[in-house]
């Protein structure tokens, strides 16, 4: 990437009773705003996960995204609870809250596990469903993923947690940019060190660990019990789209298949070298495609709107 990225959207707190959440979200421009849209990000994800789709949405969707209990500069839940039906609630009541339903739901990995079951049983609340790598149940191991059960474990996995973190921030941020971008060059480097030092930040707060603990026993009981998470799926009524990457280490773009079966109307695409992380690898080839639904759904596009092509379009 050549241009240097913009900067992050500035946010706030949004009290939701016995917690609150930061949100982040584009300033209004002139003109009529566009329909409110949401974005819910993934495991050891935050609201900066969508800043540029955040920003190639605009003026048609007026986009805010969550920082999930635990992560980015949201507290912890009071209750400790980190499942998809917790996570689910903060998520209703948010949209409540902000009085701006129903949204456009975009979320990404544990988030999209989150906007499915929000799709599923309030369908009130949303408009129109986005999923980039969807955590959804998958019964082929995949040696990427073969770590989270074993941090799942009490003891076993406390030990090997803390050894992680005892390794540099540097790394662990590298060490996830190169799990979940297929070419982790596409990574900005301006915004690397923005990464190392929101890591720092977060190690000192204190609750960084339970909260990872949490919510990877969450993922690992989806595998173990899949069946709530793909009949949630299928109880989807809102136009959908499910986007997996070739080259994805966490997902397996193969689940495209049995999406494509599962959600009864959702258009499902598979976007070449490409991984976990879409809308932060390939933005323009992922508004690209919410373009398209967003046509299929009948929302009136603005004029003379065009995305460049990118490898992954």
């Amino acid at each position: 990437m050549s241009a240097e990225p913009i900067p992050h959207w500035p946010g706030r707190l949004v009290p939701l009773g016995d917690h609150e959440v930061y949100v982040r979200g584009v300033p209004p421009g002139a003109g009529e705003p566009g329909e409110p849209a949401l974005c819910i990000h993934g495991l050891e994800g935050s609201s900066r996960n969508w800043t540029d789709l955040m920003e190639l949405l605009r003026p048609r969707l007026a986009c805010e995204a969550v920082d999930l209990p635990g992560f980015g500069n949201s507290p912890p839940r009071p209750d400790g609870k980190y499942s998809i039906a917790a996570l689910a609630q903060t998520v209703t009541t948010l949209i409540g809250r902000l009085g701006r339903g129903p949204v456009h739901l975009v979320g990404n990995s544990l988030g999209g596990s989150v906007c499915v079951r929000i799709a599923a049983r309030r369908p009130d609340l949303v408009r129109t469903l986005t999923l980039v790598s969807p955590a959804l149940p998958d019964s082929r191991p995949r040696l990427d993923l073969l770590r989270f059960p074993v941090l799942s474990l009490p003891l076993v996995g406390n030990r090997l947690l803390r050894k992680f973190l005892l390794t540099s921030p540097e790394h662990r941020v590298a060490d996830v940019i190169a799990t979940c971008f297929c070419d982790p060059a596409r990574f900005p480097p301006e915004r690397f060190a923005v990464e190392v030092a929101e890591l720092v930040r977060r190690d000192g707060l204190g609750y960084g660990q339970a909260v990872l603990v949490g919510s990877v026993r969450t993922l690992t009981a989806q595998n173990v019990h899949p069946r709530s998470a793909w009949r949630d799926a299928a109880r989807v009524t809102a136009p959908s789209l499910v986007i997996f990457g070739s080259d994805d280490r966490l997902v397996d773009p193969r689940l495209a298949g049995r999406a494509a079966h599962a959600f009864a109307h959702a258009r499902v695409v598979v976007l070449p070298r490409t991984g976990h992380l879409a809308h932060m690898e390939h933005p323009h080839a992922v508004a690209r495609e919410i373009d398209v639904l967003l046509d299929t759904a009948g929302l009136q596009a603005p004029a003379e709107r065009e995305f460049p092509l990118t490898p992954a379009g």
